[in-house]
């Protein structure tokens, strides 16, 4: 039940226009633009309209209120009484809106999508993909997290992670983008001269990833052991990070174990090629999307959709 307003409210309450009746936001947004300039054509530019445009919203304010509002001079325009009275509260209110919005506007503008992975995974898959994303959304704004460590997504203020993991390990709600397949890959010119001559095979370099997992590691590949048949043992050199692998690979200082999926646009360039005689394995571990939020924003969902676009179409091409 409403109550009815007490003493000196009413007179106030009772003044007061109804929601209904109040004036459109366009009308007041035109008259509040000329009481600010004080001329029709300056006002006309800041709202990117015609003279006559808002002269006709001016007018048609000032019928519904049944009082003129300004003063037509030869150069601009004056307030009435009642004009300065309405633009000094009309002004005050467009101006909190206007304030309010920008900052709306403005944080969500600020908020990237922040998509983290492995260094391998983001120099090797995500980065060379990027452009098509900024090509399709071209005012996104990505933020790229590479590291090793896995993350807490929400405390850490990351709305997308790719991870690498068993389905066993894997959330329940993430969604599998791609599995592995392993094969020797080198620079085409070291294929080619192991091709021609197998003993060359023994001289060259195995690269190889400083990781634990076994089958990421040349032990247990027929390769590495090969050149125990009365050859010294083939060099090794360890790195860190998956992406130094490659690039040694694409420099020919050796044969590193690809990871066949994230290889995909070097194998077809040309710049790597498969080992002869080397099948590809598939490893036990697979690539997962995770997200932050079940029902992120707009931005997210864009970036979530591409990513599971892009991973479908490695899927496709995998030897597994």
């Amino acid at each position: 039940m409403r109550m009815a307003p007490q003493d000196g409210a009413a007179a106030q309450w009772a003044m007061s226009m109804p929601l209904v009746r109040l004036s459109s936001l366009d009308l007041l947004k035109g008259f509040v633009a000329v009481g600010r300039r004080l001329s029709i054509t300056q006002a006309a530019d800041d709202l990117c309209l015609t003279q006559s445009a808002v002269s006709r919203q001016v007018n048609q304010l000032e019928e519904q209120l049944g009082c003129r509002l300004f003063l037509r001079q030869h150069r601009g325009v004056a307030f009435t009484p009642e004009g300065e009275r309405l633009f000094r509260s009309a002004d005050g209110a467009l101006q909190q809106l206007q304030d309010v919005m920008g900052e709306l506007r403005r944080s969500e503008e600020r908020r990237p999508v922040t998509v983290t992975a492995s260094v391998g995974v983001v120099g090797l898959w995500l980065l060379p993909r990027l452009a098509a994303l900024q090509q399709l959304h071209p005012r996104l704004d990505v933020r790229l997290s590479a590291s090793n460590q896995l993350s807490d997504l929400r405390a850490d203020g990351i709305d997308l992670a790719l991870r690498y993991c068993s389905a066993a390990d894997a959330p329940a709600d993430a969604v599998r983008l791609f599995g592995e397949t392993l094969a020797p890959v080198a620079h085409p010119r070291l294929v080619e001269e192991a091709a021609r001559d197998p003993g060359a095979l023994a001289r060259m370099a195995l690269l190889e990833l400083d990781d634990p997992r076994p089958w990421l590691q040349w032990r247990g590949w027929t390769l590495a052991r090969g050149a125990a048949r009365g050859r010294a043992r083939p060099a090794m050199l360890r790195l860190n990070q998956y992406d130094q692998v490659i690039h040694a690979a694409l420099a020919g200082q050796g044969v590193a174990l690809g990871r066949l999926e994230l290889l995909q646009p070097l194998l077809a360039g040309g710049q790597l090629a498969l080992l002869a005689g080397q099948a590809p394995r598939p490893s036990p571990y697979a690539f997962w999307l995770l997200q932050a939020e079940p029902a992120p924003r707009a931005d997210v969902q864009r970036v979530a959709e591409w990513v599971r676009a892009e991973a479908a179409g490695t899927a496709a091409l995998s030897p597994s």
